[in-house]
């Protein structure tokens, strides 16, 4: 991975949690750590 292609990695994350929370108080993004949360947690059930 180039520096470049990081950077824009790192400014469309930054850009996509910007508007989450500007529209929707960050609801998306704690919705989805949630359902990050439960995988891991069934993941490590089945380990």
């Amino acid at each position: 991975m180039t520096n470049t292609i990081a950077a824009s990695l790192g400014l469309l994350i930054a850009a996509l949690l910007l508007a989450d929370y500007a529209l929707n108080d960050f609801g998306a993004s704690l919705f989805l750590a949630a359902r990050l949360v439960d995988l891991i947690h069934t993941l490590a059930f089945w380990r």
